[in-house]
């Protein structure tokens, strides 16, 4: 397959919007308790933030944009942490029927390639608990557990 992993521009936004809103269905399937339906959840406004910044990325394959990447870029410094500069991955979609062909693969690379470049120290990224191929897909990566996020729900 000849996926190319390309900066972001505002005309992929259409194909970026579907893409998103495949996640979001997947989010709502798992958490109906947090995640609703709103179709303007992911705005272009949102979105032209990212490229703008030199912070979103599309894989394309056969001229068709099949996954996205949106960065963030941080820089951690207070008296109780180490000061470092990290890459945090806001968000890394592939589309369903293009999912465990090695896209995000591709993604990570170009991910490492820019901490690289920018001299940085470390890639961040959160991870839905319920989404387990994921969860497979960054420990073979070499992604480690840095924090668990915890929750109570209370019912009455």
């Amino acid at each position: 397959m000849n996926c190319v992993v390309r900066k972001a521009v505002i005309g992929d936004y259409d194909a970026v919007l579907e893409i998103m809103n495949e996640i979001q269905d997947l989010h709502i399937a798992w958490r109906p308790d947090i995640y609703r339906e709103n179709p303007d959840f992911f705005g272009k406004d949102y979105y032209l933030s990212f490229v703008g910044e030199d912070a979103a990325y599309v894989a394309e394959v056969e001229g068709r944009v099949v996954g996205v990447l949106l960065l963030v870029f941080r820089h951690v410094e207070n008296p109780a942490q180490v000061t470092r500069n990290v890459v945090y991955i806001e968000c890394m979609a592939v589309k369903e029927e293009y999912r465990g062909q090695g896209i995000g693969h591709r993604f990570f690379e170009k991910v490492k390639e820019i901490k690289k470049d920018l001299g940085f120290d470390v890639i961040e990224l959160q991870v839905n608990a319920k989404n387990e191929a994921a969860m497979e897909m960054y420990r073979k990566y070499g992604f480690t557990e840095k924090s668990i996020n915890m929750e109570l729900l209370q019912k009455e």
